[in-house]
């Protein structure tokens, strides 16, 4: 049997790792809100919400900037209300 060479795996970039960790960050939160976990699940939005806006700032997408904003404002708001 003759072995084939491997193709190399592409490296990730600083924006992919960063944007896969928000994507979990942001995941956890919809786990931590289904399992009635507050305000720890508004944490992990807050970060979340962080971590993709930096995305968007790497990216120059100021469509992600401006969505993350908004996200932020209304996470807050909401947040400062219910306490």
């Amino acid at each position: 049997m003759v072995d084939m060479p491997q193709k190399p795996q592409p490296k990730l970039s600083r924006v992919d790792v960063l944007k896969w960790v928000a994507t979990v960050v942001q995941l956890v939160g919809y786990g931590l809100t289904g399992m009635g976990l507050q305000p720890w699940n508004v944490f992990a939005f807050f970060a979340g919400i962080a971590l993709w806006f930096a995305v968007g700032v790497m990216w120059k997408d100021r469509a992600i900037m401006v969505v993350h904003v908004g996200a932020f404002i209304s996470l807050l708001a909401g947040y400062v209300s219910a306490n």
